[in-house]
């Protein structure tokens, strides 16, 4: 009996070390409202290039499921409104569905969570009763075959799910939901799984910049707001928001559902009216964004607490009605081309947090090949930089730091700037023909670095230096001793309470 215990408190010890070791993770939404995407394959190989660990389609669409085998992506598929009304009414429609279009790729794509309806709340027809029973034959359907711990079941929703947000502390639910709110927080609850949220901070600034600043919308704020119920203060308006909704979900008693960010992000274009959608504002919310997460900074009311986001979207979808920025949420275009630089990890050695990320204060300026350039003539004048030109193309080679993105625009904007930095940064080095063009954003990324007049192709000496303000990068290989040490330590503990 004494042994069984003993046991039972290992396992148990074990289990938390490995929960508090996940961390916070980062995820893109993929959607495919667009007639100009590439095919998934393509996707998903730009997703691993980018060293994109989690994505999230809106569908279960079989081109995608199979793009996505055996990259190690790990997916979160999702079920339409459309089909809400099936899957509510008959068992049979949530076995059949999860026979033929889930278990065929499983577990070869990994899928970790299913999203049951989206924003339902907000939808014109009225779904939102049809939801929990929905989600009651999904999680029904996944015990028969043994997923349902290994697959997570849950719906998401907008902020309008709420009908108070300000102070964070006054968070209350809409009533108008409450019949169908209630038994879907009990199933999430009763089964640990992740209460849902898209947060856009941009509509609370571009609806309301009269009381929301743009630095509080963008995590630049140098004020705080404060909570008067609380004495907590905020520095921006992601915390606020996510804090109101677990103090709705206190005020209903439920105090262990976790919050799931399955939407956020920021237009890098809009109608006129919409000045603050530009790439400058979408790459600082984004890069601020993923800092704070991974971090695990958590918020005011929950400090500490692991954040799982997903940034919305992976490309500009063209087919989206309404304002121009609902088509311009993309990182990338359609071609793949970054719309704006982004690293994922949140530990790139260029520190892009402060200012206007990359915004040069001294005047420097970098070279960079123009996405307006032919492919031929981008080919010819990277051959040209790459021979006679002199430079040391030796970065975007195969297995080296910039050889990813493995595409000519990338590898030409590389190689014109190295010629550009070594000729002094004249606006004659940068032509090429007209395939060039200077741009005062450091196009650095990860472990890519584009050098800047002075520093010519010494790429050591460069990285030494951004390693040495990214304290992220730098403490790396101390953070994975000390995992190994309190690894040995606590089975080492394990040991002796199995022994003694």
């Amino acid at each position: 009996m004494a042994r069984g215990f003993k046991l039972l408190l290992a396992i148990s010890l074990l289990i938390t070390h490995f929960d508090i070791c996940i961390g916070s993770t980062i995820g893109v939404c993929y959607g495919r409202n667009a007639d100009d995407l590439p095919t998934p394959d393509k996707v998903a190989e730009l997703v691993q290039q980018r060293k994109i660990k989690y994505v999230r389609i809106y569908d279960s669409n079989i081109q995608v499921l199979r793009a996505f085998a055996n990259t190690g992506v790990e997916l979160m598929i999702g079920v339409p409104n459309a089909d809400l009304l099936p899957f509510s009414q008959f068992q049979t429609n949530a076995d059949t569905w999860l026979k033929n279009s889930i278990l065929p790729y499983y577990p070869a794509t990994k899928i970790t969570y299913i999203t049951v309806g989206a924003e339902v709340t907000e939808s014109p027809n009225n779904v939102s009763a049809m939801v929990v029973p929905a989600m009651q034959n999904v999680l029904t359907a996944l015990k028969k075959v043994g997923l349902h711990k290994k697959i997570k079941v849950s719906s998401t929703h907008s902020l309008g799910v709420l009908s108070r947000s300000f102070p964070p502390s006054a968070g209350a639910f809409n009533s108008r939901h409450a019949s169908f709110l209630r038994p879907m927080l009990e199933f999430l609850a009763e089964n640990q799984s992740p209460f849902m949220i898209n947060l856009y901070p941009y509509y609370a600034y571009r609806d309301s910049s009269n009381n929301v600043t743009l630095d509080y919308a963008l995590f630049q704020s140098s004020s705080v707001v404060i909570d008067p119920n609380t004495g907590l203060l905020y520095t921006n308006m992601f915390d606020a928001q996510i804090d109101a909704l677990y103090y709705a979900l206190i005020s209903l008693n439920f105090r262990t559902i976790k919050i799931m960010v399955t939407e956020t992000g920021w237009p890098s274009k809009g109608s006129p009216k919409e000045t603050a959608a530009t790439p400058d504002n979408a790459q600082t919310y984004n890069t601020n964004l993923i800092r704070h997460a991974i971090d695990d900074a958590g918020t005011p009311a929950k400090p500490g607490q692991e954040m799982d986001v997903y940034i919305f979207s992976l490309f500009n979808e063209n087919r989206k009605p309404g304002l121009d920025s609902e088509r311009n949420w993309g990182l990338f275009y359609p071609d793949q081309t970054s719309v704006y630089n982004l690293d994922f990890t949140g530990k790139g050695a260029v520190d892009t947090t402060t200012s206007s990320n990359h915004t040069s204060s001294n005047g420097t300026t970098w070279c960079i090949a123009s996405s307006k350039a032919s492919d031929l003539d981008l080919q010819s004048a990277l051959d040209w930089a790459c021979g006679p030109g002199n430079v040391d193309c030796s970065a975007i080679q195969p297995s080296q730091p910039c050889f990813e993105p493995d595409a000519l625009l990338s590898h030409a904007s590389y190689a014109f700037n190295s010629y550009y930095q070594e000729n002094g940064a004249s606006t004659i080095a940068c032509g090429f023909g007209g395939a060039g063009v200077t741009v005062d954003k450091n196009p650095s990324y990860d472990n890519c670095l584009y050098t800047t007049t002075g520093t010519g192709t010494n790429r050591t000496t460069s990285l030494g230096n951004a390693t040495a303000i990214a304290s992220p990068t730098s403490s790396a290989p101390n953070e994975a001793f000390f995992t190994l040490i309190s690894g040995s330590l606590l089975m080492a503990l394990l040991w002796f309470i199995l022994n003694v």
